[in-house]
């Protein structure tokens, strides 16, 4: 089976991840100061807040920036629930904007549904794929709107040379799939010096010292085991981004000629990390998606539908009061007809060969 990812751990992780264990020092501490030392140099700002998770680096950011109740925040219904539950649990309402082609929220709807209530804007960088920031900033920027930036899935991705998770706050995952992964991590981004002490004040029980309590906070904090599992991908980073890449450029060359199916492309000047290689059946597909990944499936090569439904399309969500459902068209018809294959950065020029002519053979 060729996998839709793959998780190796190499000799220098287990070294420092020794070195964690027998210093004793397992909960936050220096590894997690080295952490964060990385992600801010790959996001290109002064500061990054490291948390236990993904998801709570949404909740965090939402919370820094003091939106809860009564505020409504815009964001895609083509993401991952916690995209969505992050904001949910802030108190704050979700209002949804549609998709463009490529497979990010579409600044032209995000335009359309500000109104007075509205606080932030939430674009999701799918697929590793950056959102169009420069365009998402002019509409907050008009409209005295906060950036939060999901880049849970594009670690080093760049909108005109500029890494995402400089455009405000950014939330990264480090979950186990991801291309840089702790298994469970995550971190904020900021150039704010204010935003960062608020948010390392809220992940350390409201803590600014010892016994020395600010506000009312959680426990956030990452683990300096965890931070270990990280350190030696951040030296791998550019080999691992350039092999995806590469594996990416084959899939294009190899299934350009498939008609039946779209491939993925990055726009202008947006620069993809490939955390994912998604493709989508054509308007005129005489076969249907589910039907050629069960044929992929069955040739051994993973495939993943990420996501099969819009995120308002769930019974918990559809009438949620802090959920505003509308449909979005392109959301809907997409979330029925794409699919991604396997880019990770351990395929083999053989799998390659394989996948590429699966899909010749179940696709065409």
């Amino acid at each position: 089976m060729i996998p839709i990812s793959r998780v190796r751990i190499d000799e220098a992780t287990e070294a420092l991840v020794i070195e964690v264990l027998r210093s004793g020092q397992l909960a936050q501490g220096p590894m997690v100061a080295r952490f964060e030392a990385e992600c801010a140099k790959m996001a290109g700002t002064s500061h990054a807040v490291a948390v236990n998770n993904g998801t709570t680096a949404l909740e965090i950011s939402l919370q820094a920036l003091d939106i809860g109740p009564g505020d409504e925040v815009i964001t895609t219904p083509f993401t991952f629930a916690a995209t969505v539950n992050a904001i949910v649990h802030s108190g704050a309402t979700v209002r949804f904007a549609d998709i463009t082609d490529d497979y990010t929220i579409d600044p032209s709807d995000v335009a359309a549904q500000v109104n007075s209530k509205t606080k932030a804007i939430m674009p999701v960088h799918l697929y590793g794929l950056p959102s169009d920031m420069v365009a998402l900033q002019t509409i907050a920027e008009t409209n005295s709107l906060s950036l939060i930036e999901d880049a849970a899935q594009a670690h080093g991705a760049t909108i005109n040379g500029v890494p995402v998770g400089a455009y405000g706050l950014a939330s990264f995952s480090f979950y186990a799939t991801k291309n840089l992964s702790t298994g469970e991590g995550g971190v904020v981004t900021t150039n704010s010096d204010h935003l960062a002490e608020k948010m390392r004040v809220l992940r350390n029980q409201g803590m600014k010292a010892r016994y020395q309590y600010e506000m009312p906070g959680h426990n956030y904090r990452m683990m300096d085991l965890v931070a270990a599992l990280a350190m030696s991908q951040f030296d791998q980073r550019e080999s691992m981004e350039a092999a995806r890449r590469r594996n990416a450029e084959v899939l294009t060359a190899g299934l350009k000629d498939v008609g039946q199916i779209v491939l993925p492309v990055e726009p202008g000047n947006r620069k993809s990390v490939w955390h994912q290689y998604t493709v989508r059946m054509a308007d005129d597909a005489v076969i249907g998606r589910d039907a050629v990944v069960e044929g992929l499936t069955a040739r051994g090569i993973g495939c993943g539908v990420y996501y099969p439904k819009a995120a308002y399309d769930y019974d918990c969500y559809r009438n949620h009061p802090a959920i505003l459902a509308r449909e979005c068209p392109k959301t809907e018809a997409f979330a029925k007809t794409v699919f991604s294959l396997p880019v990770h950065q351990h395929l083999t020029e053989s799998e390659l060969g394989e996948i590429i002519e699966g899909v010749k053979a179940v696709a065409s």
